[in-house]
């Protein structure tokens, strides 16, 4: 029996799972976004982070589901890296939104989303990814992910749109000030996981007026840019993943509730449904 290793990647971090017969471990190291690494750093990321926990153990098959590889450039990029710490090993690189349709809908048809650092959707067919909304990345869309929200609230922050009580809650949590924000906007790496640890402050002031304001926007913003694209929507179950839709998936359910839309499957990650999906 082949062993298998399977790779969830986002911005932020990797979920790793090494399946071999009923053995199932899983290891994490940061995210191993093509658009932010070199092959090099990503072969040394896996190196120094994944492979030094494997005693012996090497995997026969490899299955990449990684943000940004949606691209032929991308794919060759973390192929070649993936390639050189493996070398023996058959390795299939593909999208992260692959690896989310395949753990939220295993072989069925749906709409897939993905709400987490990023966003992304597609609707899937059973087998393959049909339809596909454009990630636009942080700059210009991802509406409905971490780093959206958290722009919203560093806006609401230096604005001075936050009402007096959350004016204070947000200096004694964050203790910062334009100059550090925007440095680590415009100036520093990994922008957008800056901005997306911000929604702990969503997270932590849920019941305030202008937080729940915050949340609900900024899904309505994906469900009209996204959702609605898909004709398939108003006949098909909407299906979640990623850390966002699993945090406020009460405000999911409300709203495809008050869009006559019918809510599937709303996981944290994809891995679970990804080891099924591969055993």
């Amino acid at each position: 029996m082949a062993i298998k290793l399977i790779a969830d990647s986002g911005s932020t971090k990797t979920e790793w799972c090494l399946m071999n017969g009923k053995s199932v471990k899983t290891f994490h190291t940061q995210g191993l976004s093509p658009y932010f690494l070199s092959a090099e750093q990503i072969e040394y990321v896996i190196n120094e982070e994944l492979k030094v926990k494997f005693k012996k153990t090497a995997p026969d098959e490899i299955y990449f589901y990684g943000t940004g590889c949606s691209n032929a450039d991308n794919v060759k990029l973390v192929k070649k890296a993936v390639q050189k710490v493996f070398n023996d090993a058959k390795i299939f690189v593909d999208h992260d939104l692959m690896g989310a349709a395949k753990a939220l809908c295993g072989h069925e048809k749906g709409i897939a989303c993905i709400l987490g650092t990023g966003s992304n959707s597609c609707y899937y067919n059973g087998k393959k990814i049909v339809k596909n909304s454009p990630g636009l990345g942080y700059v210009l869309g991802d509406e409905g992910s971490g780093a959206y929200m958290g722009r919203k609230v560093v806006q609401y922050f230096l604005y001075k749109t936050f009402d007096e009580d959350l004016m204070d809650r947000f200096n004694a949590k964050y203790n910062t000030n334009s100059d550090e924000i925007l440095s680590a906007v415009y100036k520093k790496p990994l922008p957008n996981r800056y901005l997306a640890a911000f929604t702990d402050f969503l997270v932590e002031n849920r019941g305030h007026y202008m937080i729940e304001n915050i949340i609900e926007d900024s899904f309505n913003d994906f469900f009209f840019n996204h959702i609605y694209k898909y004709r398939e929507s108003w006949t098909m179950p909407i299906n979640f993943t990623g850390s966002v839709a699993f945090g406020f998936k009460d405000v999911l359910k409300d709203m495809c509730s008050s869009f006559e839309l019918q809510l599937g499957k709303v996981i944290k990650k994809p891995m679970d449904g990804l080891i099924k999906f591969h055993q």
